[in-house]
């Protein structure tokens, strides 16, 4: 009895650079109709319309206006121009500033990288995750998506929080769970807001943050 022969998928790289021409096309016209528009006015149709191709293609390449919105936050915090998106997403692991943290000696280093990225990023971030939280207060898959975008960045500060134990230099008192949730409310979008609007800019949030990390977090 002969054995059934195992077949890999095949992968079309025409079709594969489709899907990546697509992406981009999507997103640059998202992000050019909700700087214009804003969350409230702006349509899938109208997306798709600009980008030059059908509704369900959008979907298809990256998802609905939540979607759309969460797309663009992480091109802002992968550090890419929102005029340029990239045709394949970068995972957060992935990101430049991700790897510098990981890479730099000593937790107070580590603390002002990602002080350093929070504060220049954000510039970009706070208007879409605001977009996407006013659209909660009365879209049910808005409020989905706040909420998952909020859990992953919950998720991602406890990696981050173990980092900074591995170092030796975090508080013995504070558990890895309260040192991620500290840095979890005070890396938020929210946060920034209140800040600008007392008047600081980047390099004062950056030193900020820096400052009150190293000062609740680490051992004396």
């Amino acid at each position: 009895m002969s054995r059934p022969v195992k077949t890999r998928p095949y992968r079309s790289p025409q079709r594969a650079a489709q899907a990546a021409a697509t992406r981009v096309a999507v997103l640059r016209a998202a992000h050019q109709l909700f700087t214009a528009q804003g969350y409230a006015g702006t349509t899938v149709t109208q997306v798709a319309r600009t980008a030059g191709v059908a509704v369900d293609t959008v979907y298809a390449a990256v998802g609905r206006k939540p979607q759309l919105i969460l797309a663009l936050v992480d091109e802002a915090l992968a550090g890419h121009q929102p005029e340029q998106p990239q045709a394949v997403p970068t995972s957060a692991q992935e990101r430049d500033y991700v790897r510098a943290v990981r890479e730099a000696q000593g937790a107070r280093a580590k603390l002002a990288t990602y002080a350093r990225a929070i504060a220049s990023r954000h510039q970009q971030v706070v208007p879409l995750v605001a977009a996407l939280r006013q659209a909660a207060g009365t879209d049910p898959t808005a409020a989905q998506a706040l909420a998952a975008f909020g859990q992953r960045r919950a998720d991602n500060m406890r990696l981050f929080a173990a980092d900074l134990r591995e170092t030796g230099e975090l508080r013995t008192d504070l558990t890895d769970d309260q040192v991620a949730d500290f840095i979890w409310s005070t890396n938020a979008t929210e946060y920034y807001e209140l800040l600008t609007t007392r008047g600081l800019g980047v390099a004062d949030i950056e030193r900020l943050l820096t400052d009150i990390w190293t000062r609740v977090l680490l051992a004396p």
